[in-house]
């Protein structure tokens, strides 16, 4: 079992679970994010997490911050059409990173 067919299941299956497979008591106050988390630990199952493969994360965030500097020196000058051009730069950067991002497990 991962922790997808963890949250997949209804709060009463994953306190049965509790009780039953993992010996948790005081399941009642929680809520399903909880009960999935502490489940999830009394199995011994990791929470997947998202890694960006196939790109230089570090670098695009380094270009992101220098963006957000050319940002606000436009709006100081108040050069809105240079702004919306930094920040569609910004946006298409994110759009990368997320794009190139994938679950662990």
């Amino acid at each position: 079992m991962d922790w997808h067919e963890l949250e997949k299941k209804k709060v009463t299956e994953l306190r049965e679970m509790a009780k039953e497979e993992a010996g948790v008591e005081g399941t009642t106050g929680l809520s399903k994010d909880q009960l999935v988390a502490t489940l999830a630990k009394a199995l011994g199952i990791e929470r997947p997490h998202l890694v960006a493969s196939g790109i230089n994360k570090s670098d695009i965030k380094k270009k992101i911050k220098t963006l957000r500097v050319e940002v606000k020196q436009a709006l100081e000058a108040k050069d809105r059409q240079l702004v919306r051009k930094k920040r569609r730069q910004i946006h298409r950067l994110k759009r990368r990173i997320h794009r190139a991002a994938h679950l662990t497990h």
